[in-house]
């Protein structure tokens, strides 16, 4: 069992204002590399960023006597885990990068954001893309294709670990998507994460304020102690 902690509505909004691009370097610092999922890249611009639990979903290769369609009403289905997905919840799928079979399409796709799932990250793509667009429902994956997914995949199960993008997800670790694409924090490093992610977030803004005020890099960034001294100074003068 893994020791986790779960999103609050405060780690929610401080993470709402983090990009993925602070999320990765904070992690690096605490020695985790691998925690961007590769090929996950928002299907529209403008949807902004998007924060919550991992709710995980696992495909493997397609195997003729499994992958047809009329697995779409087993009991093991990509349409039974819609249905287990809490509101709130960013839908992870490990298609393993399959580029040739849309793991969802529009009526899947309209489903979840009918029931208030935050968002889909996924190594694989969709399809129906017009329809998709209609749903409002923001998407992270590696492009469209025509083809369903039993042409190339196998579902076989939710809520169990996965390698989305060459990354290891659990269900409950946290999901931060933006432009940048997806990125994972540890359920167990949540709180940390949190609070030295938006200290490095503030830190940038006071060192971009610098920038523009035509200060030289050497001592900026990274700082020196006479920097940070000045930052500090600011801090107190702020809070």
């Amino acid at each position: 069992m893994r020791d986790t902690m779960t999103l609050t509505a405060e780690h929610r909004t401080a993470l709402e204002g983090v990009s993925t691009a602070t999320l990765t370097t904070v992690l690096l610092k605490k020695g985790l590399r691998n925690v961007w999922i590769r090929g996950s890249a928002p299907l529209i611009e403008g949807q902004g960023r998007l924060v919550g639990e991992a709710f995980t979903l696992r495909f493997v290769p397609a195997r003729e006597d499994l992958a047809t369609p009329a697995s779409w009403s087993s009991p093991i289905s990509t349409r039974a885990a819609i249905e287990a997905m809490p509101e709130g919840c960013i839908a992870v799928a490990d298609a393993m990068g399959v580029t040739d079979a849309g793991i969802f399409g529009d009526i899947l796709a309209a489903r979840m954001a009918y029931r208030k799932v935050a968002g889909l990250v996924t190594d694989g793509v969709m399809r129906d893309l017009a329809g998709v667009l209609t749903t409002k429902l923001p998407i992270w994956c590696r492009g469209v294709a025509a083809p369903p997914s039993v042409a190339g995949l196998t579902f076989v199960s939710w809520q169990e670990p996965i390698g989305c993008g060459g990354v290891a997800i659990f269900p409950g670790d946290t999901i931060v998507a933006d432009d940048d694409g997806a990125v994972v924090i540890p359920a167990a490093m949540l709180g940390d994460v949190v609070a030295e992610a938006v200290e490095q977030e503030r830190m940038e803004a006071w060192i971009m304020q610098e920038v523009g005020r035509g200060v030289s890099l050497p001592g900026l960034y990274p700082m020196n102690a006479e920097t940070k001294a000045r930052y500090e100074s600011f801090k107190a003068k702020v809070n």
